[in-house]
């Protein structure tokens, strides 16, 4: 079976069970998973229930999808996401973001923990992201065969959504939340980086770090979706402070964050019509 035909079974299962198309896609990061219980007259998939979806295996990452309706959209929401450095190929990486994009989903929401690069970001603060550096050491587009995924050379070059940047971001003044731009930089992981590899990012142009993310946003813009991606600082990059970086003090961090997320979130899904 080719990885489009597994697509397309997938996207079968979903039309079968959810009542009708997503005008929004949501996928939560790390320890961001509680955001769920904003939404209305929810549908909950376990991932290992859909026909070759890839299954998380990190702590803070449910595995769900959970579906239903936040202000005006019905939406389709990852309560966790797969990474590549779980051993997972780039291909299973973004078999979601296919599937929602076959599915006839037009706009994609990204959320992550991510470290602060910037010395002017603290922990808890909340970061749009206006462009990335893709330091994982793979593209996720590349394939022999197109298997009708096009264009070969997608333009990257407003990947993500101005408009839905300065939506975000008359939100967060509303609501009196601190919402900054950075660059985002992903490394592969599992390892958290150097604290050599951080001072090359910050040369680069890097404000936030993290292992996720930018695949899904490449694959979503390949396929013609607008993309917003907001990252919440869980703590400081190596060798900024002079303590290990922990697993478990992101989850905590982001615990903090996530209120001011469920805001953001909650006023993307009531004012973007998908």
């Amino acid at each position: 079976m080719t990885y489009r035909e597994k697509i397309v079974e997938a996207v079968n299962f979903l039309q079968e069970n959810i009542p009708k198309t997503p005008e929004m896609a949501i996928v939560l990061g790390s320890g961001l998973g509680d955001f769920v219980e904003e939404i209305e007259s929810s549908i909950v998939i376990p991932y290992k229930d859909i026909p070759f979806w890839p299954e998380s295996t990190v702590p803070g990452h449910a595995g769900q999808l959970v579906c239903g309706n936040i202000g005006k959209n019905y939406v389709v929401t990852m309560n966790g996401r797969v990474h590549y450095y779980e051993g997972y190929s780039m291909d299973e990486v973004t078999f979601p973001v296919r599937v929602c994009g076959m599915l006839g989903v037009k706009t994609l929401i990204l959320t992550n923990a991510s470290g602060g690069i910037n010395y002017g970001l603290s922990p808890g603060d909340l970061v749009l992201t206006y462009d990335h550096i893709n330091f994982m050491g793979v593209n996720p587009l590349r394939r022999k065969d197109l298997d009708g995924f096009e264009p070969r050379f997608p333009d990257m070059t407003f990947l993500y959504d101005e408009e839905l940047m300065k939506l975000c971001e008359k939100i967060a003044s509303d609501n009196g939340i601190s919402l900054k731009r950075g660059v985002y930089i992903a490394f592969s992981g599992p390892s958290f980086e150097t604290p050599a590899e951080i001072r090359m990012a910050r040369i680069m142009g890097a404000d936030v770090v993290g292992m996720s993310t930018v695949p899904e946003a490449m694959v979503a813009r390949q396929m013609g979706m607008r993309v917003c991606a907001i990252s919440c600082v869980a703590n400081y990059a190596a060798g900024m402070e002079a303590k290990p970086l922990t697993h478990e003090e992101v989850l905590e961090e982001m615990k903090k964050a996530s209120k001011k997320l469920k805001v953001l979130l909650r006023g993307l899904c009531n004012y973007c019509s998908g």
